[in-house]
């Protein structure tokens, strides 16, 4: 082999089960570890302020072009480049498409693959199936924050939107709280909701599944909420909303999806926790307010902000309260809502974790890029 030559590693989705992709525990310590590095730093993602989500390819509302593709629900595409330091010292990028047309044809609603890169040189060392890669670590965060922000005792959880990010998200609460034995679902269909009874009877045989039928009950008396639903972004008064009255004193809300507070759980007992403010940030520096554009919670927390209806010390980033530097959970009865936006550096972490678990157990295919570049 020439000095010059360059192989890298090709990932299936079974390679990627393989290689541990699945592991929730383990998923959750690498994205605890990765959000210390966020507070200190040593990361950088695309954008002005080296924080953006990501870049997106829109489609119009019509277009004079037979063959290009008009604006439909969850229609786009989308590229999220990322840095990280410390133990991992990679680079890497999320490409993926996506249609809600899919699940008509048996697909996922979104089609993602990973590419990990050498910082230094840029080739490629791993080319990865990432569906799986990504709903691991988005479900592995929330876990993070159950760890940091719910109570211990916690056993009740409320889920709105029964699909597979309340799926990986309920896997991370019971790897973080395992005395939890009981989970209130608001389904839209009775198919979403058969099918995730028997993935938790199947799963998590010890807890007791209840199908509620309203948000409400869903939140009433849980310790852990999250709202998983696939809203599109526009019209706020649509967003799925949480009431500071259904609230009970002490839970820890994992807002994944759109979502909207009243106004009373604008107030200072109610715990403000961002993934990562600048991120929210970036997007309102796209266009001011942002809530209506994205609509995860965190952002209306930053358009509030610039309005001066929050100060700048109630929002709290997780890798802050991961690396010690601020506390999340004040007292026993704090409310604490953490905004989960999901972030290419969460992908460069989990997926070198894979990559090198692979390698060491001769996973996954080897292919060869060139011997040597025909154009150096």
């Amino acid at each position: 082999m020439s000095a010059t030559a360059i192989d890298f590693l090709y990932l299936s989705e079974p390679d990627m089960i393989a290689a541990g992709v699945a592991d929730m525990a383990a998923c959750i310590d690498v994205m605890e570890r990765t959000f210390a590095l966020l507070h200190q730093g040593d990361y950088r993602m695309s954008g002005a302020n080296n924080d953006s989500h990501g870049a997106l390819l829109n489609f119009p509302t019509s277009s004079p072009f037979a063959g290009m593709p008009t604006d439909a629900p969850d229609r786009r595409y989308m590229a999220m480049p990322a840095y990280l330091g410390g133990e991992f010292g990679t680079t890497g990028v999320k490409w993926y498409g996506s249609n809600l047309e899919n699940r008509d044809k048996g697909l996922p609603r979104s089609i993602l693959m990973f590419l990990l890169n050498d910082t230094d040189t840029g080739a490629p060392l791993a080319l990865m199936s990432a569906n799986l890669m990504s709903a691991y670590r988005t479900g592995a965060v929330p876990g993070v924050g159950a760890r940091w922000l719910s109570r211990a005792d916690s056993q009740v959880v409320g889920i709105v939107g029964p699909g597979v990010m309340a799926r990986t998200s309920l896997e991370a609460f019971v790897a973080t709280r395992p005395g939890i034995d009981t989970v209130k679902v608001k389904g839209r269909s009775r198919n979403s909701m058969e099918s995730f009874t028997k993935w938790v009877s199947n799963t998590f045989p010890q807890i007791t599944v209840i199908e509620v039928d309203s948000m409400e009950e869903a939140v009433r008396d849980s310790d852990i909420v999250t709202y998983c639903t696939t809203n599109p972004a526009g019209d706020v008064s649509n967003y799925p909303i949480v009431h500071h009255d259904w609230v009970k004193p002490g839970a820890y809300l994992s807002m994944p999806s759109a979502c909207d507070l009243d106004a009373g759980m604008l107030g200072d007992d109610v715990r403000k926790v961002l993934d990562n403010t600048r991120m929210y940030e970036a997007w309102s520096e796209e266009g001011y307010p942002c809530h209506h554009r994205v609509s995860l919670i965190g952002c209306k927390f930053v358009d509030l902000r610039q309005e001066g209806a929050l100060r700048s010390e109630d929002l709290v980033d997780l890798g802050a309260v991961v690396s010690g530097a601020t506390i999340g959970r004040r007292n026993d009865d704090d409310i604490v809502v953490l905004s989960v936006g999901g972030m290419p550096v969460e992908d460069v972490a989990w997926g070198t974790a894979l990559y090198r678990h692979a390698v060491t157990n001769g996973i996954g295919t080897k292919l060869n890029l060139w011997e040597r570049p025909a154009l150096a």
